[in-house]
């Protein structure tokens, strides 16, 4: 069981991310131009306040854990498998720190139309992302218990 664990921990924070990614992308993002301009920059210093807790422990998680299972991954699983896993994780990183970070830096000043547009059309890459490795988790997993 022991020797499972990374491979339950990557399952189970990339999974979480896919269903948060999912909500952020197809109910908050979209929003965001529905909040009153006076209240924008409040309201979006609260979500990256009460978001970022959400997100960075899982995300840390998936890429430790999906690190893990590229040098030793499960029996029965695929190491290309592994690897392109920690690929799908180090995109949704490298987007984060690259287009949403500095977008929402911008977003930060007050409500702009042009990096809203941005950050939800980039946002995109990070949820196909998690959503193809979470496949690609789902399988190792189905791999390791047979």
């Amino acid at each position: 069981m022991a020797n499972n664990l990374p491979l339950l921990a990557a399952l189970a924070s990339t999974l979480y991310m896919t269903g948060a990614i999912a909500v952020v992308h197809r109910v908050h993002y979209p929003l965001f131009d529905r909040v009153e301009p006076s209240a924008f920059r409040r309201y979006h210093e609260q979500h990256v306040r009460l978001i970022t807790p959400v997100v960075a422990v899982p995300m840390v998680v998936e890429l430790l854990a999906s690190g893990w299972l590229t040098v030793w991954p499960p029996s029965g699983s695929n190491r290309w498998l592994a690897g392109s896993g920690l690929i799908a994780a180090l995109v949704t990183w490298v987007v984060t720190a690259s287009l949403s970070v500095p977008l929402h830096n911008r977003l930060a000043e007050g409500f702009d139309p042009a990096p809203h547009r941005a950050l939800v059309r980039t946002n995109a890459i990070r949820a196909v992302a998690w959503f193809v490795h979470s496949g690609i988790l789902l399988v190792m997993t189905a791999q390791a218990l047979r």
